[in-house]
């Protein structure tokens, strides 16, 4: 995945960019699954796997976790859908020190949200955003976020890329 072009930064600092509507969605700190399903008013979600694997972050995810270069962790990336239609695509990167116990490999088309915050004591931290197309989905959207979530000795970066199918199914401008 080429970063190249990827530029985070703190959501704040984007916010006089964004529209109030997408404001709502980057800024939510809740559940993005749960806030999805509520926006398809009744037509199926379904999580669509990828590709899961265990490989090398890219260096601005690697940045964002800590770790040093070349270091391994556990990466998952899914398209989030509204009657087969990809509103988001997601991109999750776990050190592999950080796995011990936990068998994130068995999730499949379930949902990492909803196993994720239901974790007593998750700690999130700053949403940045970006201008990008995720770089490992052919979609394209207006915003991309992420965070850092730890509970405990666990820790995973969420990467979420909000698509122009989901602005489109729900009236959102461009930007």
């Amino acid at each position: 995945m080429s970063t190249r072009w990827r530029r985070w930064q703190p959501a704040a600092v984007a916010r006089p960019a964004m529209s109030p509507g997408w404001w709502r969605w980057i800024a939510s700190r809740d559940s993005l699954t749960t806030r999805l399903i509520g926006a398809a008013d009744g037509r199926p979600f379904r999580v669509q796997l990828l590709d899961q694997r265990i490989g090398y972050p890219t260096h601005d995810e690697a940045q964002a976790l800590g770790l040093r270069p070349r270091q391994l962790a556990w990466l998952r990336e899914v398209a989030l859908c509204i009657d087969e239609r990809p509103w988001v695509v997601a991109r999750s990167v776990v050190p592999l020190a950080s796995l011990p116990g936990q068998r994130l490999d068995r999730l499949g088309e379930r949902s990492l949200g909803h196993w994720l915050f239901r974790q007593p004591n998750l700690e999130r931290g700053p949403i940045d955003v970006c201008r990008a197309a995720p770089g490992f989905h052919e979609g394209r959207g207006p915003w991309g976020r992420r965070s850092v979530f730890r509970h405990g000795r666990f820790t995973i970066l969420v990467q979420e890329f909000f698509l122009d199918t989901m602005a489109d199914d729900l009236g959102l401008p461009p930007r």
